[in-house]
């Protein structure tokens, strides 16, 4: 993975005061700092990709309905906090960055993976620029893998809802059968002896940083939070 100086904007340069995370402007600013962005991808009601975190809108635009339920025409009525940026599409971030800066993908969990997957990669198929892809869903990343020639990382938590599911979804046999090329794991794993010796037969993304003393040294690549004041 070629990132610049090891280090990740998550959901670009924001401050969730005047530049919203994810949006045309957070990366805009991050691209001025010379530096890789991190995004989310989910798709709406009508099948149209957008750059958003949450599952829910609430967040970010104060509307109690999800992403998945809601026709683009509709999203495009809601602005991101109290700013007049709205929520971006991935055509449109695509066509931003193009190549500027490396971006680090994570597609959010859904019940639609076939048909998420498929779509985000007709928009990249014309897209000749630096990219990888990831996601917190194992079977996505193994859609993603099959899909294409890229690296494709699994995203991995340090808490989930149950011990079992912890255990599953950190253990050996499914990160085989993700395929992944790459490992992004929660930083407060760095250090634990599982994840140690899972560093040595895969490359570790750390996620999220949000301070400089947190910030691991090489080889392990940083995605930082607030990267304004870092």
């Amino acid at each position: 993975m070629k990132i610049r100086n090891n280090r990740i904007a998550h959901r670009g340069a924001f401050n969730n005061i005047d530049i919203p995370e994810n949006s045309l402007l957070a990366f805009k600013k991050a691209i001025d700092m010379k530096w890789d962005i991190e995004l989310d991808v989910q798709l709406t009601k009508d099948n149209v990709l957008v750059v958003f975190h949450d599952e829910d809108l609430k967040r970010m635009t104060g509307i109690s309905k999800k992403i998945c339920d809601v026709d683009y025409s509709e999203l495009q009525n809601y602005h991101l906090l109290d700013t007049k940026e709205s929520i971006p599409t991935f055509s449109e971030v695509l066509k931003l960055i193009k190549g500027k800066v490396l971006i680090d993908i994570e597609v959010k969990n859904t019940k639609r993976i076939q048909e998420t997957c498929q779509i985000l990669m007709d928009l990249l198929k014309d897209y000749p620029y630096p990219y990888l892809l990831k996601s917190f869903n194992p079977k996505i990343v193994r859609v993603l893998k099959d899909m294409s020639n890229v690296e494709v990382g699994y995203l991995i938590h340090s808490k989930y809802r149950s011990r079992l599911i912890k255990i599953l979804l950190q253990s050996k046999f499914v990160i085989r059968y993700s395929k992944a090329d790459f490992l992004a794991i929660n930083r407060n794993l760095l250090k634990t002896r599982k994840f140690k010796k899972l560093s040595s037969n895969y490359p570790i993304m750390v996620w999220t940083i949000n301070n400089k003393e947190d910030i691991p040294e090489e080889p392990f690549i940083a995605v930082c939070n607030n990267i304004m004041k870092l």
